[in-house]
């Protein structure tokens, strides 16, 4: 496993800033870990929280951007619907989003097809329209958005251990 290290100094600074900015703190540390690239061989040098936390910064800020079509779209449906990403949630205690995923999930196999295939920005517009099915489910996101941020940073305030470890410069 790589090595993540933090500064103490920038997760206090951050802390003072937010939950983004603490999580963000930790996203940055795990991406340098592993060259600023995450693939399939980088992948298998984090843990599975590690990759969870890369895995929610990558939904919340597709979704919050352009919702679920858009992160199917830009080519993350299958990292975060064919990974364990929704049955780790479940365990760090956020149920709802984790249902949430597996619903999203769902309509992710019946719809895939379509949204993923290269097209013109108008094409790409018209798909919104064409997949209203993914409505509902971009409004419980983003409305519930500061909460499942909160319930992310809780998690990995309590188990700092398993995403970097903290320099003291």
């Amino acid at each position: 496993m790589k090595e993540v290290i933090v500064k103490d100094s920038d997760l206090c600074r951050a802390a003072g800033e937010g939950m983004d900015a603490f999580l963000k703190v930790f996203y940055d540390g795990i991406m340098c870990s592993v060259g600023g690239e995450l693939t399939a061989e980088t992948m298998q040098e984090l843990n599975t929280d590690q990759i969870t936390l890369l895995a929610y910064h990558i939904l919340r800020d597709e979704v919050m951007d352009g919702g679920f079509v858009q992160l199917i779209h830009n080519g993350y449906g299958g990292f975060i619907f064919l990974n364990p990403f929704a049955k780790v949630l479940k365990l760090w205690g956020m149920r709802d989003l984790s249902r949430l995923i597996y619903d999203a999930h769902t309509l992710y196999n019946l719809h895939k097809g379509d949204i993923e295939r290269d097209c013109t920005d108008e094409e790409f517009m018209a798909m919104f329209e064409a997949h209203p099915e993914f409505d509902d489910m971009d409004d419980k996101f983003v409305e519930n958005e500061e909460l499942y941020t909160a319930a992310v940073a809780r998690y990995v305030d309590e188990h700092i251990e398993q995403f970097a470890k903290i320099s003291n410069e």
